[in-house]
């Protein structure tokens, strides 16, 4: 955080952070934190909400929440198409059945946040390796929330790579089926490759170049989503983060000097 206020990127626009990481943080971190607030926008993206669990919404969580991004101006709440917990912590983003039943349920979960917080969010399609009493394709599943829940959709890029090679179908064809109206801005993050058909979601390495291929198709086809990019450990310097988040903006200019549209 020292490096981010003392620079201050002039290619950053907005930062995104976990709320359950900087909830009721005071003293010298809850002091600098506020200096990064009150100058760069933000955006909160979940954790722990647990969407897809059997365990009862978490209402004590989402005061703290409504409070936190009433605090910091945060204009964006998203969280993950998964679930984490059921009386306890998994720690782990676990796959929700593609059944019809779990349409019902999640998106009636996500109505109630909508309800509570007085906002729309927008959920994420997550990278899975199974798909447990699977009724209908991912893709079915994912739309059918959006629409039944009436949510927006953080569209991560490197998730549905990784699922294209993991489960095999194509990612462009399968990014191109998501409603464009609903997508408020994309994830990019980097994944590790256990063999030629597996890939498994790290968020620990550069964006593949794979990746970013897709970043540009989605531009393509979207407009200059607003996007992030993501790192959650071996965190490299700043200077090669921003050469990263760099790459990404010569992206959204190129999409922009073709005309295409802007959706968000």
């Amino acid at each position: 955080m020292k490096e981010l206020l003392a620079e201050e990127p002039a290619q950053v626009s907005f930062y995104e952070v976990a709320p359950e990481n900087w909830i009721n943080v005071g003293g010298r971190y809850g002091k600098q934190f506020r200096q990064l607030t009150e100058r760069t926008p933000l955006i909160c993206h979940g954790l722990s909400l647990s969407l897809g669990s059997p365990a009862p919404l978490d209402y004590s969580f989402l005061q703290q929440l409504k409070e936190f991004m009433a605090e910091h101006n945060v204009a964006l709440y998203s969280e993950h198409l998964s679930y984490c917990s059921d009386h306890g912590h998994l720690y782990d983003l676990m796959p929700i059945p593609f059944t019809d039943e779990a349409i019902t349920y999640v998106a009636d979960r996500i109505k109630q946040v909508q309800d509570f917080l007085g906002q729309r969010i927008a959920i994420e399609n997550v990278s899975y390796y199974a798909a447990p009493g699977k009724h209908m394709e991912e893709l079915a599943f994912i739309n059918a929330v959006l629409d039944t829940a009436d949510c927006d959709l953080l569209l991560d890029v490197n998730n549905i790579f990784v699922n294209s090679i993991n489960h095999g179908y194509s990612a462009a064809e399968f990014m191109r089926a998501l409603p464009a109206e609903r997508v408020r801005y994309f994830h990019m993050a980097g994944h590790y490759v256990e063999a030629e058909d597996l890939r498994i979601d790290t968020h620990g390495a550069p964006v593949s170049d794979p990746v970013f291929e897709l970043l540009a198709k989605a531009y393509d086809h979207f407009g200059p989503v607003p996007t992030l990019l993501e790192r959650d450990f071996n965190i490299p310097p700043l200077a090669e983060l921003l050469a990263e988040v760099d790459q990404i903006a010569r992206l959204q200019n190129a999409s922009q000097r073709t005309g295409t549209r802007q959706v968000v």
